[in-house]
């Protein structure tokens, strides 16, 4: 790793490199698991974000994954090994908040390419990015509700803001899928192109962010995100409900039925 990735070197799983000056380029490289998002690399989306707020080095930031997936959301050993145990749900749920307040914190702009399936944590990254960037074949969707637990991670937080309340609880209780067409034409993300136009049109928005006025476009940002800032109490009580979930049958049969490929069998009643 040269010099002037040495501040990144604690980074196991996040794979860095800088395709243009001043700007680093963060992929999921998990590609045999389709980029999930396991305990280390859920640490490690967390904490890097305020590694990049303060290198000087770096103007823009492009998030992307390896092979065919952007990033396919938790793995089933981390939901796993969470689900019941209250010291792993308080670590997640204090991770989860910090991951999300950490990128909305970051100074740099952030651009992402998302290539494939994207779910879960690595979705947080896709949709919170200053400029979303989607190849058209990609398939995003939010899961939450079909593993069991609310829709926490980024989704009460930002999806009502980017495509309208209406869309927004369509696709958080339904769990329905979108391609990159449909998230772009839905406000979701700020652009779909063609899959072979997707790594070129993300280096062309990050080296026009990072050859732009820096201050003018980090004050931008900035004030921007206190529409983020301002949801933060409803953002932070989804992450709680998710977790609370975490304690419960329902999202043990969640991943049985995602192992088993099957529709999965939840109680038919709720007490609220």
């Amino acid at each position: 790793m040269s010099d002037q990735t040495s501040r990144y070197q604690r980074y196991r799983r996040l794979a860095l490199d800088y395709p243009a000056p001043r700007i680093l380029r963060l992929t999921f490289d998990r590609p045999e698991t389709y980029n999930s998002v396991d305990a280390e690399t859920h640490t490690e989306l967390t904490e890097i974000w305020r590694d990049i707020d303060r290198d000087p080095d770096i103007n823009a930031v492009i998030v992307t994954g390896r092979g065919k997936a952007f990033s396919s959301g938790g793995d089933f050993g981390m939901i796993e090994a969470t689900a019941g145990n209250f010291e792993n749900v308080m670590q997640t749920w204090k991770e989860a908040r910090d991951l999300v307040y950490n990128i909305i914190n970051c100074s740099k702009p952030i651009v992402s390419a998302i290539n494939g399936p994207a779910a879960g944590a690595g979705l947080v990254a896709g949709l919170l990015a200053d400029i979303s960037i989607a190849a058209k074949s990609a398939r995003i969707v939010d899961g939450h509700t079909r593993l069991g637990v609310a829709a926490g991670d980024v989704a009460a937080i930002i999806w009502p803001l980017l495509c309208g309340m209406a869309k927004a609880k369509y696709y958080l209780l339904t769990c329905r899928p979108l391609s990159g067409e449909e998230a772009e034409r839905i406000g979701l993300v700020s652009l779909s192109v063609e899959d072979e136009a997707l790594e070129a049109t993300a280096l062309e928005t990050a080296e026009a962010l990072a050859k732009g006025a820096q201050s003018a476009i980090r004050w931008t940002k900035y004030a921007l995100n206190n529409w983020l800032r301002q949801a933060g109490p409803i953002f932070d009580v989804s992450t709680a409900l998710e977790m609370l979930g975490f304690m419960g049958e329902d999202v043990r049969e969640g991943v049985r039925a995602h192992r088993e490929k099957r529709p999965p069998r939840f109680r038919d009643t709720c007490p609220l």
